[in-house]
């Protein structure tokens, strides 16, 4: 998706389910060679997937969280094929819902960014900009309601969006208003 000079990339997705049955991680895990669990260290069973590449956070609960699909169809893909598999083992399941519940992206305003100026300009409101702890400015917008990270070299972070319209808006809004500060070439 583009808006312009900049373009937006979806970095992850994260999506919940829950299949409605209570499972045994210890015996899930002998089954799924591509799979790794210690409870002494996370308390759900890892399953990692190649096609598409993601991650499943299966739960004894019966919950299901599915990270580092790199699009929303490929989400929930992942999740449809972890609850097939879980059938194919044996697991009397549901048919979850799959919400999106955060959406990561990343994109590029292409010239550097004077982060001081923009938090001078931005006010310090909605802005957390501490240059000794963290090397970005982290802008709070409202509308989405989305956290978006701006770096120095013109870089800059999207998340908390469920949709990639979430992702467009707050582009749209942060250029809109660097560049009435004039700080966006």
């Amino acid at each position: 998706m583009s808006t312009g000079i900049e373009s937006i990339t979806t970095e992850n997705v994260v999506a919940t389910a829950d299949i409605g049955a209570e499972l045994d991680l210890d015996t899930l895990s002998g089954d799924l060679n591509t799979s790794e669990y210690d409870p002494d260290h996370f308390p759900g069973l890892v399953y990692r997937m190649e096609d598409p590449k993601a991650v499943a956070l299966i739960f004894r609960s019966g919950k299901v969280v599915c990270t580092g699909a790199t699009s929303a169809p490929n989400v929930r893909t992942a999740m449809t094929r972890v609850f097939e598999m879980l059938q194919e083992l044996g697991v009397e399941t549901i048919s979850p819902d799959i919400a999106i519940v955060n959406m990561v992206f990343s994109a590029n305003l292409g010239p550097t960014l004077n982060l001081n100026a923009i938090a001078i300009g931005l006010g310090l409101e909605n802005i957390e900009y501490e240059p000794e702890q963290f090397p970005g400015l982290v802008y709070r917008l409202e509308e989405p309601d989305v956290v978006t990270l701006l770096f120095g070299s013109g870089k800059l972070v999207i998340t908390g969006g469920k949709t990639e319209s979430d992702a467009e808006r707050a582009l749209e809004t942060i250029t809109a208003r660097l560049s009435e500060l004039g700080l966006l070439e």
